[in-house]
């Protein structure tokens, strides 16, 4: 703990009552008690912990600290972390829990410990190469919506489809988010360690936002498959577009979104509509649309979603048509070589403009 900036007292153990360790962190204070086993069997590790956070509960209530419990292990499966998950979900939500794998790997859930986990490392054969570990990608689809969680309540219900709240730790994310507790914490170790998540207060808050919008600005430049459509009834406008959208169970993007949202800035543009796969359902014939003739402009682009949890996730219904969310309009937009920086400056300076921070 002491590497990430805990400090941390061994002292408090010699007096009876009194819990193995203090842990202190900016305004975070914790009564530890730790506990170790050799097997990481969760009929082993659980009773242990169960007991770990009985006696920190006490101790913390003695010193008006926050309880954690720990527990060291020898080597910890993911089994058994997502074990220990449910067993502090379920039983003791207010009670900060850590596993500890003498292997290599950690988890903690609580306010201000995400930093301390660690993925479990793979047990390597003897003699086998060492291989440098992938990096996580910042702006995967996960990690997009739970970027669109954390800020929703900046945003109007009507302009991003998300849970609202303050989440302390990356346990509460998963929850509200509905993704799991490790994709969770993965998300922000990462983005602690990139220095756009600030977790000492009593909620986690996005900080550097000019460079971190940047940044996802950059991770959405990525083309993505395409196809162009004319409708095969010729026919025109707005319940057209959403007859074709609700058939294709899909979701209105970039200009045609902008105006359904209320923000539109761009006229004339050819609608585009997101799918989940640019793989027409069952083999068949999108419905309602044929590809556009050689040499003639569509009436419709459908666009396969590069990051379609997302996109699907944070899109609003309005009246019954699927629109992209307004963060994802101005990701598109900005992304977008014809007219699309106008709609990104509209977006920014407009109803963006508390939200994205300093841009360049």
């Amino acid at each position: 703990m002491e590497a990430r900036g805990w400090a941390v007292d061994s002292e408090a153990a010699i007096e009876p009552f009194r819990p193995a360790l203090i842990a202190r962190k900016g305004p975070l204070r914790y009564a530890v008690e730790l506990k170790s086993v050799v097997e990481g069997r969760p009929d082993r590790v659980l009773p242990l912990l169960a007991q770990a956070i009985l006696q920190a509960s006490r101790y913390a209530a003695e010193l008006d600290m926050r309880p954690l419990a720990v527990v060291l292990v020898g080597r910890a499966s993911a089994s058994l972390m997502q074990k220990v998950e449910r067993f502090q979900r379920d039983y003791a939500p207010d009670v900060a829990v850590g596993l500890i794998s003498e292997a290599g790997g950690s988890l903690f859930i609580g306010p201000g410990l995400e930093s301390l986990n660690r993925e479990q490392p793979r047990a390597r054969g003897i003699g086998k190469p060492v291989r440098p570990r992938k990096a996580s990608n910042l702006f995967s689809d996960l990690n997009q919506w739970i970027l669109k969680v954390l800020l929703a309540p900046e945003l109007p219900e009507q302009l991003l489809s998300a849970p609202r709240g303050e989440y302390a730790t990356g346990s509460d994310l998963a929850d509200a988010a509905g993704i799991s507790a490790m994709s969770a914490s993965r998300f922000v170790r990462r983005m602690q360690e990139e220095g756009f998540l600030d977790g000492s207060g009593r909620a986690l808050r996005l900080v550097r936002r000019g460079e971190l919008f940047r940044r996802w600005q950059a991770a959405a430049l990525r083309s993505s498959p395409e196809l162009r459509m004319a409708y095969l009834i010729p026919a025109g406008g707005a319940r057209q577009l959403h007859k074709a959208v609700s058939k294709l169970e899909g979701c209105v993007g970039l200009f045609a979104a902008a105006d359904l949202l209320g923000l539109g800035h761009v006229s004339g543009a050819v609608p585009q509509v997101y799918v989940r796969r640019l793989v027409p359902p069952q083999g068949a014939d999108w419905p309602g649309l044929v590809p556009s003739a050689p040499g003639e402009p569509p009436q419709l682009i459908l666009k396969q979603a590069n990051a379609p949890e997302s996109l699907f996730r944070g899109a609003v219904r309005i009246g019954d048509v699927m629109v992209a969310d307004v963060l994802q309009v101005w990701l598109d937009a900005s992304a977008h070589p014809s007219r699309g920086a106008e709609q990104a400056d509209f977006l920014r300076h407009g109803v963006l403009a508390g939200v994205l921070g300093e841009q360049a």
